[in-house]
Parts: C-alpha cells; sequence; structure tokens
C-alpha cells in the first residue's frame, strides 16, 4: 500500500489525515473520524468506512489495484506454500514413522507391539491434556502473539510437569486397568516427553500463524527422523517394545531445542490478558481437544480390554498405515486452513469462506482419498512382514473407509472452530466418541475387524450432521464442488481397482517373498491414480498450479 511515513507529507500534499496520523489508501477507519475529519468514503459497513486511492506527487502511475483481492491472492498463495511445505515435512516425519512400522513389524511380535500402542496412546491423551487447545489462540489472537505465546508456555509446561508426575506415579495402575500390566515401564519413558512436547508445540504454533511452515523442517522432521533412528537401531538390537518408547522420548526431547536453533525463541511468561483470553478459549476448546484425542485413541486400551494385546498388535499394524494418510496430508490441510480461515474472519470477509472451504474439501478428498484408494487396492502387501500380520488385511480395508471419512472431518472441524462455534465442535466430538465407544462395546467381541467397522459407522453417522449444520451456518462447502470432489476420486478409484484387480489374477504381488511385485503394483497404480485424477480433475490442477505461480 502507499503511505506516508512524516505526517508533514499529508500536510503540504493535503491529504486527510486522523489527528496527527496520514491516512494509508483504502485504509479501513471508523465512521466516526470519517465524519469529524470529512474524510472521502467510496464504502461503508457498520462498523467501518473505506477511503478512495489518495495519490501523493510524483507517486507513479495510480495502482488500481484493490489491496483486499492483492491480500486474498497473498494468502492464498502463502497458503498453498505452507501447504507444500508442511507436507514436505511431514513426509519426512511422518514416512520416518512408517519405516519404523515396517521395521518394528518385522521384529516385534503382536504382543510387544501391541503393549507400545498401548502406552503411546495414553501418552497421546496426555499431551492433548496439556495443550488443551491453547495453541489455536497463538493463531487468533488478535494481541500480541509473542506475550500469548510467553504466556501459553508457562501454562502448558506447568501443567505437563503435573501430568507427567502423576503418570508416572500412577503407571502400574495405569497398565493394568488397560488389560496391558506389561506396558507399565513404558508409560513411564514417554511420560518424561511431556514437558518437551509442550514447549514445542508453542513454538510450532508461533510458526503457523504466520503460515511459516518452512521453519517446522528442523524441528518437525528433524526430530522425528533421529528418533526414528534411535527406535531401530534399539529395535535390531533386541530391545523390543522399549525400543519404540525410547524414540519417542528422544524425539520429544529434540523437538523444542532444534525449535529454537531453527529461530523460535519463547520464554516462558505472564500476561494476565493473555492468560484470560487463552484460559476462556479453553473452556470449550480445551475439552473438545481432549475428547477428540481421546476418540482416535479410545480404539486401543478398549481392544486390549476385550481382546487381549495380541490382537492389539494386528489392529496396530493396520490402523498405522491407515494412520498415514490422514496425519500427512489432512492434518497438514487443516493446520494450513484454521490461519487461512481465522485471517478471513478477522478481516471481516466470512462470506469467501464457504469457497475456500470447498477448495480445501476438494484437496482433501482428492490427496488424502486418493492416497487411501492406493492403500486400499495394495492391502494384500502386509503379509510380505510375514504371514502372521495376514489377518491384519482386512483391518486395513475398513480402516481405509474410516480414514476418508475423518479426515473430510478434519477439514470441516477447522472452519467450525476458526468461526468460533467452539461449542458446536465439543457436541460433534462429543457424540462422536459416545457412539464409538458404544460401536466398539457392541462389535468388538465378534473379532478385531469389527472393532475397524464400529470406526466406520460411528463417523457415517456423524458426516451428513456435520455437514447440514455447516449449512445452517453459511460454512458449508458449495455443494457442487463437493460433488465435484466426490466425483473426482471416484473416476480414478474405479480405474485403480481394476488394475489392482488385475494384479491379484496375475498373483504377481501375492507371499512373503513379494516386495518386488508391491513395489511394481505400487508404482503402476500411483502413476495410473495420478494420470486419471488429473484428467479427472484438470480444472482444479490447473488452478492449483497457477496458485503455486503465484507463491513464488
Amino acid at each position: 500500500m502507499s503511505g506516508w511515513s512524516d505526517p508533514a507529507d499529508a500536510v503540504t500534499e493535503r491529504l486527510p489525515v486522523i489527528g496527527s496520523r496520514p491516512v494509508t489508501r483504502f485504509e479501513r477507519v471508523s465512521p466516526y473520524e470519517a465524519i469529524t475529519q470529512r474524510l472521502p468514503v467510496i464504502a461503508f459497513d457498520d462498523a467501518t468506512v473505506r477511503l478512495p486511492v489518495i495519490k501523493r506527487v510524483g507517486d507513479g502511475p495510480e495502482d488500481s489495484t484493490d489491496p483486499d483481492a492483492a491480500a486474498g491472492a497473498d494468502l492464498g498463495a502463502k497458503a498453498t506454500t505452507g501447504a507444500l511445505w508442511l507436507g514436505l515435512i511431514n513426509l519426512a516425519s511422518k514416512g520416518s514413522q512408517i519405516v519404523v512400522t515396517v521395521v518394528l513389524a518385522s521384529l516385534l511380535t503382536e504382543g510387544e507391539l501391541g503393549l507400545v500402542s498401548v502406552a503411546a496412546s495414553l501418552i497421546t491423551v496426555a499431551q492433548v491434556i496439556q495443550m488443551m487447545g491453547v495453541y489455536d489462540v497463538i493463531a487468533r489472537t488478535a494481541r500480541d502473539p509473542h506475550a500469548m505465546a510467553r504466556t501459553v508456555a508457562a501454562l502448558s509446561v506447568g501443567v505437563s510437569l503435573a501430568i507427567a508426575v502423576v503418570v508416572i506415579a500412577a503407571a502400574p495402575l495405569l497398565a493394568s486397568a488397560l488389560g496391558a500390566p506389561d506396558a507399565a515401564p513404558l508409560i513411564v519413558i514417554t511420560a518424561f516427553s511431556l514437558p518437551f512436547s509442550a514447549f514445542g508445540g508453542v513454538q510450532m504454533a508461533m510458526m503457523h500463524r504466520t503460515l511459516d511452515f518452512r521453519r517446522r523442517m528442523l524441528p518437525d522432521a528433524g526430530s522425528a527422523l533421529i528418533g526414528a533412528t534411535v527406535t531401530v537401531v534399539l529395535a535390531a538390537l533386541g530391545n523390543g517394545a522399549y525400543s519404540l518408547a525410547v524414540g519417542m522420548l528422544c524425539t520429544a526431547v529434540l523437538q523444542p531445542i532444534l525449535g529454537t536453533v531453527a529461530g523460535v525463541r519463547v520464554a516462558p511468561g505472564w500476561d494476565r490478558g493473555a492468560a484470560g483470553e487463552a484460559l476462556r478459549w479453553i473452556r470449550v476448546v480445551g475439552p473438545a481437544a481432549v475428547v477428540s484425542t481421546i476418540l482416535i485413541n479410545v480404539d486401543y486400551p478398549l481392544i486390549a480390554r476385550l481382546l487381549g494385546p495380541d490382537d492389539v498388535g494386528v489392529y496396530s499394524l493396520a490402523y498405522r498405515v491407515a494412520w498415514v494418510p490422514y496425519i500427512m496430508i489432512a492434518v497438514v490441510l487443516g493446520a494450513v486452513a484454521f490461519p487461512v480461515y481465522s485471517s478471513l474472519f478477522r478481516a471481516g470477509d466470512g462470506a469467501a469462506v464457504p469457497a475456500v472451504v470447498g477448495r480445501f474439501t476438494y484437496a482433501t478428498l482428492l490427496a488424502a482419498g486418493g492416497l487411501y484408494v492406493l492403500i486400499a487396492c495394495m492391502a494384500h502387501g502386509l503379509v510380505v512382514l510375514g504371514m502372521r500380520w495376514e489377518e491384519s488385511v482386512p483391518v486395513l480395508l475398513a480402516l481405509c473407509v474410516y480414514g476418508v471419512s475423518i479426515s473430510l472431518l478434519c477439514c470441516w472441524y477447522e472452519v467450525i472452530r476458526a468461526a468460533g462455534r467452539t461449542g458446536l465442535y465439543l457436541i460433534f466430538e462429543t457424540v462422536h466418541l459416545v457412539l464409538l465407544v458404544s460401536m466398539l462395546f457392541a462389535f468388538t467381541g465378534f473379532g478385531v475387524v469389527y472393532a475397524a467397522v464400529a470406526q466406520i459407522v460411528a463417523a457415517a453417522v456423524l458426516l451428513p450432521a456435520v455437514l447440514v449444520v455447516m449449512a445452517r451456518e453459511s460454512l458449508a462447502p458449495p455443494w457442487r464442488t463437493l460433488g465435484r470432489a466426490v466425483l473426482g476420486l471416484a473416476v480414478p478409484g474405479v480405474v485403480c481397482a481394476a488394475v489392482a484387480t488385475a494384479f491379484r489374477w496375475a498373483g504377481i504381488n501375492t507371499g512373503p517373498a513379494g516386495w518386488l511385485g508391491v513395489i511394481i503394483e505400487g508404482l503402476v497404480l500411483a502413476a495410473t491414480f495420478a494420470v486419471v485424477g488429473y484428467l479427472a480433475n484438470r480444472a482444479v490442477c490447473q488452478e492449483f498450479l497457477q496458485s503455486r505461480k503465484g507463491a513464488r
């Protein structure tokens, strides 16, 4: 924007001022200021007025570009770049977890993998309790974000220390209550990670506010890669389930250290106003975040209780694979979407939100849904890790359907939270949790596959309900965009299913020694989805490429 650094410029050029402050072009000011200062007005609403372009003598040709449009384009470019960087980071960090999963599946028994899964799920719930949704307030606040970050750091680290002490002291009781008493020492090891992950999360939130995801490469991907290396080495040396617990601890400790090296320095402090805002946000979003995490992790302890650690291991392998598209794509897009929506709402441009939600919905379905299609087509490839994992194949197929559903829910929940409708978010997550727990108790007794079916049923009930409420709140994606997105996934999905069936008939990729066949099939299916997906979604792909050019 063209503006003036010295009030004298405004006086000598006879330009409007507010008090001693020169007015910038297209600036939004209060109606009172516009009237009392006799400023020319070209548009107004209930809270602000908009001034025309005011050109200084000597400025170049008048720029007629509407800064609102320019800001929107800049926000879109930042969102695109942010999504790409965060996708690259998750590819490195979550890709390392895939390697860990493959190694552990090869070296650990079903029972050992089940034990560490139970411990990890418990600590994940504890991590969210220590966060209680306060990181989102850093992205939303209109206060000084640094003051808010310092206050949130003090809150989160303090709570995490208290939780860690309680979890460590109660580890034997917790493990026994979950039906896996041998998991107690693993719970103790992973509990030490809580204060470190709390502080690292505040650093991540500061990067998210400015969509500066490139800085996350070192603390996020770097710590994950080192932690994965530690896990693999310890597992190869015969340390069993302890290898993953120690690897998780290493990752958590390194994250804030590497975040500081990357230039995000946050010293815990206290600001009374910031603390009040954070605590008000926690009141509703905090419980919703806890419910959301319990929702994601409640299946492990219930399966352990109803079927035993061995079945948890069978389920865990399938779940870890099915979790990849959600965490690498849906969560990435959601992390980018929340600050984008928040920026639009802060600017009073809520009318543009549904179209943006439509774009993120389309991207989620095509990218995350596409990866789920590929995983489902290749689910039988789990047997290359050993025939003992054959029971995980039907579980994985069911969890792929569930994964598409929760990816969409993740996408839509972000706009609900950014709009300040946190009560709705809490209601949806609570209903989902009640449905899931009920379904798990009803179905899991019939076998581990039915636990995955319970996940599908609970998510399928919630999806249309969320969409209807979003429509009533004027937050839903346009129906035409949603229909095109579903069709854009279905067309390449059907073609890939046909190709996978042909591979099955040819017997190329079956058996414990079928690594080469699995790799060949994966490459062929990926190429097929890419080509057919592009042809079926050409306009959207071209729009993405244009936005990518604008980001450069």
